[in-house]
Order: C-alpha cells, then sequence, then structure tokens
C-alpha cells in the first residue's frame, strides 16, 4: 500500500518537539478526514489545557499543528475504527520506527497505551518510558478517546508537556 492509501496522512516533518501516535483514526475521523474529529474526543482540547497550543484548535486544522512544533500520525494507517476491530497486522511498527528515525523529533508521545505495546512487543506503564529511541525520548500517556474515559488522567499530559517546554 501507498501513503496515498492512508486514513488519515502523516503530519511528520523533521525535528519537531513532539509527535503523537494513536492507534487508528477513529471511524468518525476517517469519515471526516481529521485526527481526533469524533467531540467525545479530548485530544483538541487537552493539547490546548496543558499548553502545546496557544488556543483550542479545531479538527479540521490539524495539518498547522508543525507550526507548534507537533506531527500527528497512527500505528494503523490503513484501516479506522475502535482497537476491538484491528488485527494484529494492522500494527506497522517498524513503519513507525522508519519514520521517527527519519524525523526525529525530541518526544514520541503514544496516546494509546495499546498503541505502546504493540509499538515496543511488550506491557509498558504510562509516562516517560526508561529508554529512549534513538534521539527520541518516548512517553506513554492515557488515551483522550471518549471509548477510554474510564482510563482518562491528564496528569500524565502535563508531565509531557512540561518536558517539552523544557527542550
Amino acid at each position: 500500500m501507498q501513503e496515498s492509501d492512508h486514513i488519515l496522512p502523516d503530519v511528520l516533518t523533521p525535528n519537531l518537539r513532539v509527535v503523537f501516535c494513536g492507534t487508528a483514526a477513529s471511524t468518525i475521523s476517517a469519515q471526516r478526514g481529521a485526527y481526533y474529529a469524533n467531540p467525545t474526543n479530548r485530544f483538541w482540547g487537552t493539547l490546548y489545557e496543558i499548553g502545546l497550543t496557544p488556543r483550542l484548535l479545531l479538527p479540521s486544522e490539524f495539518r498547522t499543528v508543525t507550526d507548534y512544533g507537533i506531527g500527528l500520525t497512527d500505528l494503523v494507517k490503513y484501516r479506522s475504527g475502535q482497537d476491538v476491530v484491528l488485527r494484529r497486522e494492522d500494527f506497522d511498527a517498524a513503519g513507525l520506527r522508519a519514520k521517527i528515525e527519519r524525523y526525529q523529533p525530541r518526544v514520541l508521545a503514544f496516546d494509546s497505551k495499546n498503541a505502546a505495546q504493540m509499538f515496543y512487543g511488550h506491557k509498558v506503564d504510562y509516562g516517560r518510558q526508561a529508554d529512549p529511541f534513538g534521539v527520541t525520548t518516548v512517553f506513554v500517556l492515557p488515551s483522550t478517546s471518549g471509548a477510554a474515559r474510564k482510563f482518562w488522567d491528564v496528569t500524565q499530559w502535563f508531565a509531557l508537556a512540561e518536558w517539552v517546554k523544557s527542550l
């Protein structure tokens, strides 16, 4: 498959402060052609709340995140929906590794524990990971998805913001 077949395009440039990686685009995000477009998703509000953007961005403005040193991608690029509908072969950890090696962001932030675990191949805890990926520090954050509301805690997001702002 080609990049043009991606559900949502990567928003990546070299040397970003932080790249957020989700599991896969939600059904609503895929339909609307924008990252984190489900009204129940807290992503855009959280970015503003923790101070990584100077104003609340709309999902339709996702391509502008590089103006703030932020990038976006997903571990699953060719399928959309909740984690339960994704197959093991949908996850492209090698593709994500290649992107991180190519673009070398200061931080890779998984906004899904499931995505992080599929990337690493084992269970992980929330927070900053002990081992960086090359020059890139890795954080695992609670998902902003409305489907994961019972796991929501903004604390790790503030820790990420503090780290990113210190760079």
